[in-house]
Protein backbone atom coordinates (compact mmCIF):
# COMPACT_ATOMS: atom_id res chain seq x y z
CA UNK A 1 0.00 0.00 0.00
CA UNK A 2 2.88 2.38 0.79
CA UNK A 3 4.39 1.78 -2.65
CA UNK A 4 1.09 2.65 -4.38
CA UNK A 5 0.83 5.83 -2.33
CA UNK A 6 4.43 6.73 -3.18
CA UNK A 7 3.75 6.44 -6.93
CA UNK A 8 0.54 8.44 -6.52
CA UNK A 9 2.25 11.24 -4.62
CA UNK A 10 5.39 11.25 -6.74
CA UNK A 11 3.76 11.07 -10.18
CA UNK A 12 0.35 12.73 -9.67
CA UNK A 13 1.06 15.62 -12.06
CA UNK A 14 2.14 13.26 -14.86
CA UNK A 15 -0.73 10.87 -14.18
CA UNK A 16 -3.23 13.72 -14.46
CA UNK A 17 -1.60 15.10 -17.63
CA UNK A 18 -1.82 11.76 -19.40
CA UNK A 19 -5.36 11.09 -18.17
CA UNK A 20 -6.41 14.60 -19.27
CA UNK A 21 -4.93 14.02 -22.71
CA UNK A 22 -6.73 10.69 -23.06
CA UNK A 23 -10.10 11.90 -21.76
CA UNK A 24 -10.03 15.36 -23.31
CA UNK A 25 -10.93 17.10 -20.07
CA UNK A 26 -8.97 18.11 -17.00
CA UNK A 27 -11.87 17.23 -14.70
CA UNK A 28 -12.41 13.86 -16.37
CA UNK A 29 -8.67 13.19 -16.23
CA UNK A 30 -8.60 13.82 -12.49
CA UNK A 31 -11.63 11.55 -12.07
CA UNK A 32 -9.94 8.82 -14.10
CA UNK A 33 -6.80 8.97 -11.94
CA UNK A 34 -8.88 8.78 -8.76
CA UNK A 35 -10.87 5.82 -10.11
CA UNK A 36 -7.67 4.09 -11.18
CA UNK A 37 -6.00 4.41 -7.81
CA UNK A 38 -9.12 3.36 -5.93
CA UNK A 39 -9.18 0.26 -8.13
CA UNK A 40 -5.45 -0.31 -7.66
CA UNK A 41 -5.79 -0.18 -3.87
CA UNK A 42 -8.76 -2.54 -4.03
CA UNK A 43 -6.90 -4.96 -6.33
CA UNK A 44 -3.40 -4.59 -4.88
CA UNK A 45 -3.37 -8.28 -4.06
CA UNK A 46 -3.60 -9.04 -7.78
CA UNK A 47 -0.25 -7.38 -8.52
CA UNK A 48 1.96 -10.37 -9.37
CA UNK A 49 5.27 -8.55 -9.32
CA UNK A 50 6.39 -9.83 -12.73
CA UNK A 51 6.78 -6.20 -13.87
CA UNK A 52 7.17 -2.91 -12.10
CA UNK A 53 4.46 -1.61 -9.80
CA UNK A 54 4.59 1.75 -11.57
CA UNK A 55 3.89 0.15 -14.95
CA UNK A 56 0.99 -1.83 -13.42
CA UNK A 57 -0.44 1.43 -12.05
CA UNK A 58 0.03 3.20 -15.39
CA UNK A 59 -1.86 0.36 -17.11
CA UNK A 60 -4.76 0.88 -14.71
CA UNK A 61 -4.69 4.66 -15.24
CA UNK A 62 -4.70 4.28 -19.04
CA UNK A 63 -7.61 1.82 -18.93
CA UNK A 64 -9.54 4.00 -16.51
CA UNK A 65 -8.93 7.06 -18.70
CA UNK A 66 -10.14 5.20 -21.78
CA UNK A 67 -13.26 4.10 -19.90
CA UNK A 68 -13.97 7.66 -18.78
CA UNK A 69 -13.44 8.94 -22.34
CA UNK A 70 -15.89 6.33 -23.62
CA UNK A 71 -18.48 7.42 -21.03
CA UNK A 72 -18.00 11.04 -22.10
CA UNK A 73 -18.47 10.07 -25.74
CA UNK A 74 -21.76 8.35 -24.90
CA UNK A 75 -23.13 11.34 -22.96
CA UNK A 76 -25.62 13.13 -25.20
CA UNK A 77 -25.35 16.43 -23.31
CA UNK A 78 -21.57 16.78 -23.73
CA UNK A 79 -20.39 15.69 -27.19
CA UNK A 80 -16.76 14.52 -27.32
CA UNK A 81 -16.03 17.07 -30.05
CA UNK A 82 -16.76 19.92 -27.62
CA UNK A 83 -14.59 18.36 -24.93
CA UNK A 84 -11.70 17.68 -27.30
CA UNK A 85 -11.27 21.39 -27.97
CA UNK A 86 -9.62 21.71 -24.56
CA UNK A 87 -7.71 18.41 -24.62
CA UNK A 88 -4.16 19.62 -24.05
CA UNK A 89 -4.23 23.38 -24.51
CA UNK A 90 -3.00 23.98 -20.95
CA UNK A 91 0.03 21.82 -21.63
CA UNK A 92 0.87 23.16 -25.06
CA UNK A 93 0.19 26.89 -24.70
CA UNK A 94 -0.99 28.97 -27.66
CA UNK A 95 -0.13 26.32 -30.23
CA UNK A 96 -2.06 23.73 -28.23
CA UNK A 97 -5.24 23.81 -30.25
CA UNK A 98 -3.55 23.12 -33.58
CA UNK A 99 -1.20 20.48 -32.18
CA UNK A 100 -3.97 18.83 -30.21
CA UNK A 101 -6.09 18.52 -33.35
CA UNK A 102 -3.21 16.82 -35.14
CA UNK A 103 -2.53 14.45 -32.26
CA UNK A 104 -6.24 13.58 -32.12
CA UNK A 105 -5.95 12.30 -35.71
CA UNK A 106 -3.34 9.70 -34.75
CA UNK A 107 -4.36 6.10 -34.07
CA UNK A 108 -5.05 5.42 -30.40
CA UNK A 109 -1.88 3.43 -29.70
CA UNK A 110 0.26 6.20 -31.17
CA UNK A 111 -1.52 8.82 -29.04
CA UNK A 112 -1.09 6.74 -25.88
CA UNK A 113 2.63 6.16 -26.52
CA UNK A 114 3.12 9.90 -27.17
CA UNK A 115 1.26 10.84 -24.00
CA UNK A 116 3.16 8.36 -21.83
CA UNK A 117 6.54 9.27 -23.30
CA UNK A 118 6.26 13.06 -23.45
CA UNK A 119 3.62 13.96 -20.83
CA UNK A 120 4.69 11.42 -18.23
CA UNK A 121 8.32 11.08 -19.35
CA UNK A 122 8.19 7.32 -18.91
CA UNK A 123 10.95 5.03 -20.16
CA UNK A 124 10.20 2.68 -23.05
CA UNK A 125 10.12 -0.38 -20.77
CA UNK A 126 7.56 1.19 -18.43
CA UNK A 127 5.40 2.25 -21.38
CA UNK A 128 5.66 -1.27 -22.78
CA UNK A 129 4.52 -2.78 -19.49
CA UNK A 130 1.73 -0.22 -19.08
CA UNK A 131 0.34 -0.90 -22.57
CA UNK A 132 1.19 -4.60 -22.58
CA UNK A 133 3.38 -4.36 -25.68
CA UNK A 134 7.10 -4.90 -26.27
CA UNK A 135 9.61 -2.07 -25.82
CA UNK A 136 10.51 -2.49 -29.50
CA UNK A 137 6.87 -1.84 -30.36
CA UNK A 138 6.99 1.29 -28.20
CA UNK A 139 9.95 2.59 -30.21
CA UNK A 140 8.37 1.70 -33.55
CA UNK A 141 5.03 3.22 -32.53
CA UNK A 142 6.70 6.42 -31.33
CA UNK A 143 8.66 6.69 -34.59
CA UNK A 144 5.49 6.17 -36.62
CA UNK A 145 3.57 8.70 -34.50
CA UNK A 146 6.25 11.35 -35.06
CA UNK A 147 6.28 10.62 -38.79
CA UNK A 148 2.49 10.81 -38.95
CA UNK A 149 2.56 14.15 -37.11
CA UNK A 150 5.18 15.46 -39.55
CA UNK A 151 2.97 14.42 -42.46
CA UNK A 152 -0.11 15.98 -40.87
CA UNK A 153 1.76 19.23 -40.27
CA UNK A 154 2.71 19.41 -43.93
CA UNK A 155 -0.83 18.62 -45.02
CA UNK A 156 -0.13 15.08 -46.19
CA UNK A 157 -2.50 12.43 -44.81
CA UNK A 158 -0.61 9.52 -43.22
Amino acid sequence: MDEIEAVYRGRLAELRRVATAITGSREAGCDAVQEAFALAVYRRGQFRGDGSLEAWLWRIVVRSSRDVAARIARRPSVPLDDESAIRTVELLGDSGSAVQQLVAELPERQRLVLFLRYYAELEYMTIAEALDISSGTVGATLTQARENLRQLMTGVKP
